[in-house]
């Protein structure tokens, strides 16, 4: 199949399946006028995050990786009435959006964006003591993958599910010859993981609109 074929799919669940959103249609658009990147997941895929934020019951979330909030409102509607969010951001522009998307999707009362780099907010919520996560998205700079993973475990509770996106890299996770940083990353991550005993994971591979790649999904056993 062709990149087109699997564009067309996606875009046909989208439609069927989630239709027309003001917020989050908003929220695109507005990260396009702000000249943001268009590496926010796809559609299809933020469902796929809230829904298993839902059925894990997660009342508390970290992202990492906020960019203009578009997966952040995925996951914001997952929580419940007394639910919370952080989503860590390094670029203050990006971060600027991504708040007033927020905002304008009714959940600026639950969410906070920290500014920065993700290892010393990370750094300054494990000083804090903050009350542990039930859900971790990962999306941010790929050679930074097992810091993040290892945060993200200490500081989740047992049963918290952590989810890191773009894992695949079209196929160049496989090549243990590679030399680029973000594929060395990632596969040091999953040796971590491997090693880890209190976790359990799997990694799939996917194709759509954003092309060939795919997600690990992680389960805090202990």
């Amino acid at each position: 199949m062709s990149q087109q074929q699997w564009t067309a799919v996606d875009d046909y669940f989208s439609q069927v399946l989630i239709g027309p959103d003001e917020a989050l249609d908003g929220a695109l658009a507005a990260a396009d006028a702000a000249g943001l990147p268009q590496i926010n997941v796809a559609p299809n895929q933020g469902k796929l995050l809230q829904l298993l934020a839902v059925t894990r019951g997660a009342r508390r979330i970290l992202e990492i990786g906020t960019l203009g909030g578009y997966s952040t409102i995925w996951l914001g509607r997952a929580l419940p009435a007394d639910g919370s969010l952080v989503t860590l951001e390094l670029d203050p522009a990006h971060a600027r959006v991504a708040e007033a998307n927020l905002e304008r999707a009714g959940l600026g009362g639950r969410t906070e964006v920290l500014v920065g780099k993700a290892a010393d907010s990370l750094a300054r919520l494990a000083e804090q003591g903050v009350e542990p996560f039930d859900f971790v998205f990962v999306d941010a700079d790929k050679p930074s993958n097992p810091d993040y993973f290892e945060w993200a475990l200490r500081l989740t509770r047992p049963g918290a599910l952590i989810v890191v996106d773009n894992v695949v890299r079209g196929g160049a996770v496989a090549d243990a010859g590679s030399t680029d940083a973000a594929v060395l990353g990632v596969r040091r991550m999953h040796e971590l993981i491997a090693a880890e005993p209190r976790v359990s994971a799997t990694s799939v591979q996917t194709v759509g609109t954003k092309g060939y790649d795919g997600f690990t999904l992680i389960r805090v056993e202990r």
